[in-house]
């Protein structure tokens, strides 16, 4: 079989201060019709950049310097504009990482689904509509047939991102591009849409390139695999291959990563003040109640993981402790003083002591701002730094982050990966010298290595400033490398609260042991195997409500 796409010596340059520096050094890379390749390589490897490149298209800043993009016989790095519209939406399409970001919030779901086919000619919108509705139920979102008539702000991130790749699909491309799809869901949902990227690309014979840093995850997906270093390629086999033997030191490396693991603190004295003790919080969006009575303490240098599956309150937990988010019922203390409920009550000093860092670093940074002015703000808002004591400051976060500050001050967010942005909000928070951070999903962007240094960067700070930490996430090796005790959320209810050993030792609570069985494992038999276990069956029409 011929190959469908064919990247010969691909040369991409990017800009910085009028200097065009190499990020791909020559990359090759075949794909043929029906075929995953799985991209892999820690922050900054070129992954992203090669997979846009694939469509002939960079960001900007970045330009094609050198090579061929051969998509069936035609060349999109010399290809005209036309043509390149003609083809992306309709035979090449893009999954973006983060779902929230790429979808007009302005627009229902459906509106945004229907597009490109009645552009490019493809279906009228009647048409469309009605194969939404049926791309939606083959990728088991749930009421298929009134979701898409929903703003994306009104379904979860796990159906975001199915609908995203429903929309991928809608007409029937022959080459898909996943960007990380699912580094921002929790392990029950990502089980959901690996399986239901799987079945799509299989049933209309679409290639993919799967790019993503989790190791496991391309385990699952790809039937070759191609490792990245800084815009060069180490090395590519099939996939059971490249898991069994790799054969350079680097991709040896990466498989022999192994997470950081913190020791567990004792439990604080019984007479210990909490720093933030949530009580009995019941809160609601509208008339409908979202957390039931919720309560949790988080004490000085301790580190409380909120872990649940995608709508199970974690995240609105965060929001009430902030104030964004007044409860219904319920209070939040610090240092056993109850908070005003709603921030704008709150005075300089309390908002200063609670800082977050947000999950999505690509809607959290703001894209008109550089670097330095966006870590800049809190330092000078909260600490009344100014020129250059400022600057020397945001320098010292910069090195806090590990981004050389020279190279970073000047830069926007578009022109950083998206682990480098993830950092950059990390450096914001600790602008504010605060004494609790609720850190939400800080490292699901960072590759493993990177997230690594992350979490020990984390734990280093806490030692050295006595800082508290409230860790939601849905990585539970991330619990098992950072946290003291763990609460476990589902409905907006906590099931399970308790120190990190005894969350990881049987027998757990039913909904802690779904959790604990989601987590992906080096295997490419593992999703295959699990769906069989638990009566899935390629998310036909089975019981995937065991999920």
């Amino acid at each position: 079989m011929s190959d469908l796409l064919k990247i010969r010596d691909l040369r991409i340059e990017g800009r910085s201060d009028e200097t065009w520096t190499p990020i791909i050094n020559g990359v090759d890379l075949d794909l043929k019709r029906g075929e995953v390749l799985g991209l892999i390589g820690e922050s900054g490897a070129g992954k992203s950049t090669i997979g846009l490149a694939a469509m002939g298209y960079t960001r900007d800043g970045v330009r094609i310097s050198g090579g061929s993009v051969e998509f069936d016989g035609i060349d999109l790095v010399t290809a005209s504009a036309r043509v390149k519209r003609d083809l992306l939406g309709k035979r090449i399409a893009y999954v973006a990482q983060s779902a929230a970001a790429s979808f007009n919030p302005a627009h229902k779901i459906i509106d945004q689904h229907t597009e490109a086919p009645v552009q490019h000619g493809v279906a009228k919108r009647s048409t469309s509509v009605e194969d939404g509705i049926e791309l939606y139920r083959k990728l088991r979102l749930p009421n298929p047939d009134e979701i898409g008539f929903r703003y994306p702000h009104q379904v979860s991130g796990g159906q975001l991102q199915r609908a995203m790749t429903a929309m991928a699909m809608s007409c029937r491309p022959d080459l898909i591009i996943f960007d990380e799809p699912t580094t921002a869901l929790d392990v029950t949902t990502q089980i959901e849409v690996l399986a239901s990227i799987r079945n799509i690309v299989d049933e209309f014979d679409t290639a993919a390139i799967y790019i993503t840093h989790d190791l496991a995850v391309v385990a699952q997906m790809a039937d070759r695999i191609k490792v990245l270093l800084r815009g060069d390629e180490v090395e590519e086999a099939e996939t059971r291959e490249m898991l069994s033997h790799p054969k350079e030191d680097y991709t040896k490396s990466l498989w022999a990563v192994r997470e950081f693991q913190r020791p567990e603190k004792p439990p604080a004295p019984a007479d210990a003040v909490p720093v933030v003790s949530v009580r009995n919080v019941t809160a609601a969006y509208g008339s409908t109640d979202v957390l039931h009575n919720v309560s949790f303490d988080i004490h000085a240098g301790r580190t409380v993981a909120v872990v649940g599956e995608s709508g199970s309150g974690k995240s609105t937990t965060a929001r009430c402790i902030t104030g964004l988010l007044p409860p219904r019922q319920g209070e939040i203390l610090f240092d056993g003083e109850v908070l005003p409920a709603d921030y704008r009550k709150r005075t300089k000093d309390q908002l200063r002591q609670a800082q977050m860092i947000y999950q999505m670093a690509d809607t959290a940074l703001n894209p008109r701002k550089t670097i330095g002015e966006i870590i800049g703000r809190p330092v000078r808002f909260y600490g009344g730094l100014r020129g250059a004591k400022r600057r020397e400051r945001v320098h010292e976060l910069l090195d806090q982050i590990e981004l050389e500050p020279a190279q970073y001050y000047h830069r926007y967010p578009s022109e950083l990966s998206g682990g480098q942005k993830q950092r950059v909000g990390i450096a914001r928070a600790l602008a504010a010298d605060p004494k609790f951070i609720i850190c939400d999903e800080v490292t699901s962007a960072l590759d493993q290595l990177v997230a690594e240094g992350i979490l020990r960067l984390l734990a280093d700070l806490q030692d050295k400033l006595g800082l508290s930490y409230m860790f939601i996430t849905h990585d539970l090796a991330t619990v098992k490398s950072i946290a003291d005790e763990v609460v476990v959320m589902k409905d907006g209810r906590v099931v399970e609260h308790g120190p990190k050993t005894d969350m990881f030792t049987p027998p757990h609570h039913p909904y802690t042991d779904l959790l604990l069985s989601s987590v992906p494992e080096m295997d490419p038999d593992w999703l295959t195997d699990l769906l069989a276990e638990r009566g899935v069956d390629n998310l036909g029409d089975a019981a995937v409500d065991k999920m």
